[in-house]
């Protein structure tokens, strides 16, 4: 309840403000204006808690409302001379659509995106506001005669009216000193009542200002003596059917402006209240409930607005704790406007500008004229400027417009800066998940460098692949295998793919190959991406080498690549090995090797098949004769490679040594033949033949040592690079 009082304290003059100042340029009487203001606050504030998204949000009139609204309204003023009323019609048909649109938008769920605008757009579209607002209260606030241009009545004192300007000044200068001594009582309540006692001090001295007819210093009788509210609102809506394509056309641009600001505005206050509350708002909803608010707003001859940060932050301050202190709201100024309405009309406009003088003043974001001095945030000066040049010397649909462009160049520039090699690796420093025998180890360490893994980041497009064709340069000329990791990739459009094909076949000619590897699930809208990079002719149909599943895979087949081109001869060496050819068999007597036939037991495993799963028992080694094993771990629902081991090598040694459970998935990748040896069975074959164990424990450690340095010296570079 105490929330729900007090931000009516700060909605209520403002909405009167911003009404009065819309209206002003139609010559219906400021009451009219002032009534919409009153309407306007009432659906806004009942409807919009109700339906939004964000408990303690207090909606109602807003400055970018007027701004958008002010400048229409003068605009049809123009254009339809001596014709309020088409002009009134109009306004409802902006309030209308635009009301539509922020349905549609968070119907179409956009509230999570439309708070993506760059920060320097914002700011300087609201700043534009503030300006605008600013200027258009110029007149009110030095009570300038109607039809006099701010420009003749700023540099002329004599068309001054000082009652105005004493009245405008006061109410400013409470407003400004207010906060600083009483923290209670909102700032603007205070500048109306500091207005308005100035005021009838004054009238006891210039009795002319005791009259409310013909007064253009106060706001007048609501409704500016015209119609009933009821016969307003039939004649407005039977005008509705005179209404052409013409009309419609003039009303699309506004309406669109109008219902990205006022959404900005509202997500805008939101993120403030989720800051203060810890809470989290629902975009979405929230701007389907302003939506059907701003509708029943206009129907009703209404102000449309938003949610607001001042009438806010005063309702989380004095209490307020859920959307019924916003509801609160509404319905007090409900009551304010069948009551207090005779009190209203006293209300001088020069005060009520004094209010929007503030209001517009605190929208500016003096903050951002110091980007100025700074090399990393004079572009960012530069677009801020240049929409509040074009809301200020155009009007606020053409800065919407140029902001929008801008934010297209902000994004540009940004993601142009940005890096999109993540690592660059060489493939005598990192190695496949393939365990090698140390023959191997050394010829890979010796020509790896022939592979250089890249590994990308971000959005590959028009702006940032060139620059990775610079940088790819040299090793686009040198390197014999060329690995793209795409796992960081968030888009690819078809002019980077058409610089990466060129990539491609630079390295095609001269007889060098390149693989992409860890493809993202999804890739800017495209849910198949290989066939997405077939599509853009990255990859050719049927080509098996061109794409692989994780990194690991990408550089155990260019080692394999460099083992047949460097040395290793691997059709020499797919026989089956038998027991004696074992390491720790090479050099031992055949009765030692017969003995430890009797504890070994042989294996054959189809491809696919597992031969141990994560969680296992079992205490058995296994020694690879021919084939390849796969070990690999189940993360996010799918296998990471942890390593493979070939002809010669051994795996499920940390089970053989603690007689533990497997720590991963053992997996057959080929047809494989093992040798299997169980450690309660060679303990006893240990017995008889020491040097035996000691051969076996000695090349278990042996090989345990390589893997380390290799894991050591692969995590040193990836942490250097």
């Amino acid at each position: 309840m105490w929330g729900g009082v007090a931000s009516t304290l700060v909605a209520l003059p403002a909405s009167i403000a911003f009404g009065v100042a819309v209206y002003a340029p139609l010559g219906t009487g400021t009451g009219a204006g002032a009534l919409a203001g009153l309407l306007g606050a009432t659906a806004l504030g009942m409807i919009a808690p109700i339906l939004g998204g964000t408990p303690r949000l207090v909606s109602a009139p807003c400055a970018p409302a007027v701004a958008v609204m002010g400048g229409f309204a003068l605009h049809m003023a123009s254009t339809h001379p001596g014709d309020p009323g088409r002009v009134i019609i109009l306004m409802t048909l902006v309030g209308l659509l635009a009301a539509a649109l922020q349905i549609g938008l968070g119907l179409l769920r956009a509230g999570t995106i439309i708070k993506y605008i760059p920060y320097p757009v914002v700011t300087g579209y609201m700043s534009g506001v503030g300006l605008v607002i600013l200027l258009k209260q110029l007149p009110a606030l030095f009570g300038l005669p109607k039809g006099t241009s701010l420009a003749t009545g700023l540099v002329d004192p004599s068309l001054w009216a000082w009652p105005a300007l004493a009245v405008g000044g006061v109410t400013i200068l409470v407003m400004v000193v207010a906060p600083r001594v009483i923290k209670i009582i909102p700032a603007a309540i205070l500048g109306l009542a500091a207005g308005l006692v100035c005021y009838f001090v004054l009238a006891r001295l210039r009795p002319e200002l005791g009259v409310l007819t013909d007064n253009h210093l106060v706001i007048g009788t609501l409704g500016g003596g015209g119609p009933s509210f009821g016969d307003a609102f039939r004649a407005r809506f039977e005008a509705l059917g005179s209404l052409h394509w013409g009309d419609a056309r003039q009303v699309v641009g506004p309406a669109l402006t109008l219902a990205v600001v006022l959404s900005l505005d509202t997500l805008k206050t939101c993120v403030v209240v989720d800051a203060v509350t810890g809470s989290q708002h629902d975009s979405n909803r929230e701007l389907f409930g302003q939506g059907v608010a701003n509708v029943v707003s206009a129907t009703i001859g209404g102000m449309p607005g938003a949610g607001t940060s001042g009438a806010t932050l005063v309702n989380v301050a004095s209490g307020g704790r859920t959307r019924w202190s916003a509801v609160i709201e509404g319905g007090l100024v409900l009551f304010a406007f069948l009551t207090l309405r005779p009190i209203v009309a006293w209300a001088p406009l020069a005060a009520l500008a004094g209010i929007l003088v503030v209001v517009a003043a605190r929208m500016f974001d003096w903050h951002a004229l110091g980007w100025v001095r700074r090399s990393s945030t004079v572009f960012d000066f530069v677009v801020v400027v240049v929409v509040i040049a074009v809301a200020v010397g155009v009007d606020l649909i053409s800065a919407s417009a140029v902001g929008v462009g801008l934010s297209i160049l902000l994004f540009i520039r940004n993601e142009s800066r940005g890096d999109v090699i993540r690592r660059r690796l060489t493939g005598d420093k990192v190695f496949s998940k393939r365990r090698r025998l140390p023959a191997q180890m050394s010829l890979l360490a010796a020509h790896g460098g022939e592979t250089v893994v890249v590994q990308l980041a971000g959005s590959l497009f028009f702006g940032t692949t060139d620059q990775l064709r610079a940088q790819l340069k040299g090793d686009l000329a040198t390197c014999r295998t060329l690995i793209l990791d795409m796992r960081h990739v968030d888009a690819l459009d078809l002019t980077a793919a058409h610089i990466l094909e060129q990539m491609l076949g630079q390295l095609q000619k001269r007889g060098a190959n390149a693989v992409f590897c860890n493809l993202p699930r999804t890739l800017a809208g495209h849910g198949d991406v290989p066939k997405y990079l077939r599509e853009v002719g990255l990859v050719a149909a049927g080509d098996d080498h061109a794409v692989f599943p994780q990194l690991s895979d990408a550089l155990a087949w260019a080692e394999d690549r460099i083992l047949r081109e460097h040395g290793t001869d691997e059709a020499s060496t797919e026989g089956v090995l038998e027991l004696e050819e074992m390491p720790m068999c090479v050099g031992r007597k055949q009765d030692t090797v017969s003995d430890l036939a009797q504890c070994v037991d042989s294996r054959r495993i189809a491809a696919g098949e597992l031969v141990f799963r994560h969680g296992d028992q079992g205490d058995e080694i296994f020694f690879v004769r021919t084939g390849t094993v796969r070990i690999s771990l189940a993360i996010e629902g799918k296998g990471l490679h942890v390593a493979s081991f070939g002809r010669g090598d051994f795996f499920g040694e940390i089970a053989f040594l603690d007689g533990g459970q497997r720590s991963a998935d053992a997996t057959a990748e080929s047809e494989t033949e093992l040798f299997v040896i169980s450690r309660r069975r060679f303990d006893a074959v240990a017995a008889m033949h020491p040097r035996l164990a000691q051969a076996m424990f000695g090349t278990i450690a042996q090989r345990l040592a390589l893997r380390l340095r290799l894991a050591d010296a692969e995590i040193i570079t990836l942490e250097e690079a």
